[in-house]
């Protein structure tokens, strides 16, 4: 499949189960509704920054965006997420172990059930 299609696909997928309108999304986003449109049915390719603007209207992460689109692969993305819980000042020690350990166990758990 291109990933234009299902980078569109993913996020109409994304909107429908938020039950939020091509036209609701585009202005939540700052996007135009054309050209949200044009991404959902993948005639346009959306640049890391709208994904971003879309990720953030539609609450998932944008690392997730960039996987769907091509921009990151799988691996870079999950090296990405514990990079940053690692890097993250906010946190203690215990709180990054905890979520790096969390981390793990989500990706374990998600690729137990694709096997």
């Amino acid at each position: 499949m291109d990933t234009f299609a299902s980078i569109g696909d993913f996020i109409r997928e994304k909107r429908e189960a938020a039950e939020v309108s091509v036209r609701q999304l585009a202005k939540a986003a700052g996007v135009s509704n054309p050209y949200l449109s044009q991404i959902e049915r993948g005639l346009r390719k959306p640049s890391a920054e709208v994904l971003q603007l879309l990720a953030k209207a539609l609450s998932v992460s944008a690392e997730t965006l960039y996987v769907r689109a091509g921009l990151l692969d799988e691996d870079s993305s999950r090296k990405f997420t514990a990079e940053t819980i690692a890097n993250d000042p906010e946190l203690n020690d215990f709180q990054k172990s905890q979520l790096l350990a969390l981390y793990s166990e989500f990706l374990i758990t998600n690729n137990s059930k694709e096997s």
